[in-house]
Parts: structure tokens; C-alpha cells; sequence
């Protein structure tokens, strides 16, 4: 026997997503700010992982995740959403999460892998009928969602690593530092 689900059934469904992973996005930005080592503690973070410097990348990620998630959550220009999510766990996997497999329990990629695949394929669908896209008619789904999404978002998240990535030393080979190079011109 074959089901379709009904319109409203598929509203529903598409609704149930975005206010499941919208927040979820939103959460990680205002942890950034107002948790743990709020944004000095986020900065030191990003700094030790390579991205510098680390007091800018704490900020844009903080206001990236919040507004993706603010976005996604609403269904407001969903596919750019899609593409805040592509490349924030994009970045995410090739600094904190690459050599590590798939296992989400071995610091592996899949939970970046799961949002990402959301962010493209609610992209891809639409934010559906009860979203701010549809009451403003905006309409970028499809291939056009697709195009936004996974290869912006991919994009985005090359050019941020090639610009300001730097890969930390491996652990226990020397850093140098910069009183090391002062005293090494003198």
C-alpha cells in the first residue's frame, strides 16, 4: 500500500525540522556568548584550533550560528539558512573533526554531517507553508536551494579556511613563538 503524505501532513513535517535544528543552530551561537568561557574563552578556542584570529572568528561564528538558527527556525530565507549551516559544519569538520571517522563518540563527523544534510535538503524542499518564505513569497527551492546551500555553503567554508586557517602544530613539536623570532634577529 501506498501513502502520500498529505500537504498538511508535509507542512508539519518540514515545521517539526526547522524548530528542531533551527534552535539547536542558535543554542551553539549563544553558548559561545554567554556560557562557559563566553566569548574570550570561545576566541582562546578558536584560536588553539588554527582559525585567527580567534576574537573575530569567535564573534562571526557566535552571530553566524544565532542567525542561521533564527532563520532556519522561522523559515526566513531558508536556503540562505542552508547554507550558514553547510558551511559553519563544514568549517567545523576540517578543524575540529577531520582524522577523527565517523562516530560522533570519537569526536567524529557525523553530527556535522546530519545538520548539514537538513540545511541542504530543506533548501532543496522549501521552508514550507508555514514559514516567513512562504508569506513573503520567496521562493529559492530546488535547484536553486541546492546551488545556495551546498555549494555557497562549501564555498564559503573554503574561502574562510584558505584566508584564515592556520593547522596547529602537531602535538609535542615545538611552537615557535614570537619572543623565539625576536631573539633570533637580534
Amino acid at each position: 500500500m501506498h501513502y502520500a503524505p498529505t500537504i498538511d501532513e508535509f507542512n508539519l513535517a518540514i515545521l517539526l525540522l526547522r524548530v528542531v535544528v533551527g534552535p539547536t543552530i542558535a543554542f551553539h551561537g549563544y553558548a559561545k556568548i554567554f556560557r562557559g568561557g563566553r566569548l574570550p574563552g570561545t576566541a582562546g578556542w578558536f584560536e588553539s584550533i588554527g582559525m585567527r584570529p580567534g576574537e573575530v572568528h569567535a564573534r562571526l561564528a557566535a552571530g553566524g550560528e544565532l542567525l542561521t538558527g533564527i532563520c532556519f527556525t522561522l523559515g526566513f530565507f531558508t536556503s540562505f539558512a542552508g547554507l550558514g549551516i553547510v558551511g559553519l559544519m563544514s568549517v567545523a569538520v576540517w578543524t575540529v573533526h577531520r582524522g577523527h571517522g565517523l562516530l560522533v563518540v570519537a569526536n567524529g563527523w557525523e553530527y556535522n554531517l546530519v545538520l548539514g544534510t537538513v540545511g541542504v535538503t530543506l533548501s532543496m524542499l522549501g521552508a514550507g507553508r508555514w514559514s516567513l518564505d512562504n508569506v513573503f513569497g520567496i521562493d529559492l527551492n530546488g535547484g536553486v536551494g541546492l546551488a545556495i546551500s551546498l555549494v555557497g555553503g562549501v564555498a564559503a567554508a573554503a574561502a574562510l579556511l584558505a584566508t584564515c586557517y592556520t593547522p596547529p602544530p602537531a602535538h609535542g613539536a615545538p611552537v615557535e613563538t614570537a619572543r623565539d623570532t625576536d631573539t633570533a634577529a637580534t
